[in-house]
């Protein structure tokens, strides 16, 4: 099955890796940021080479966002999301695992999530009818 892993952050710290821009993180001695660089590093080794990391990409500023909507047909444009929101997409990796629990060991992995949120999806196949 694969799984869409979301990472969140603050946009007041936005630069990627989000994680190493938190103020937690930078608050932390050299050695223990060393140690969880060290285990982002071997997670990703890990997930490629076992062939559950499908994708991923980083996002830019939630300043540069634009989102579309077309109530009643009529498409409207509009800057957003909306800046005051606490924590916005920073990022996301698709991995496909054999299980759910799975997918959630990996995000729990991940360094945001000791610092912020990290969302785990089930991705279904809507176009062929099946999950």
């Amino acid at each position: 099955m694969k799984y869409l892993i979301l990472i969140y952050s603050d946009p007041v710290t936005w630069a990627h890796p989000i994680f190493a821009r938190h103020p937690a993180y930078l608050d932390l001695p050299p050695q223990e940021r060393e140690e969880i660089e060290r285990r982002a590093r071997e997670l990703f080794a890990e997930i490629t080479e076992s062939g559950e990391l499908v994708a991923g990409a980083a996002l830019a500023d939630p300043a540069s966002t634009r989102t579309a909507r077309a109530p009643g047909g009529v498409p409207a444009i509009t800057d957003g999301p909306y800046l005051e929101a606490k924590e916005h997409l920073a990022g996301y990796f698709v991995v496909e695992c054999a299980s759910r629990e799975r997918a959630e060991e990996i995000a729990a992995r991940f360094p945001d999530a000791r610092f912020g949120a990290v969302e785990v999806r089930r991705i279904t196949d809507t176009a062929e009818g099946r999950v």
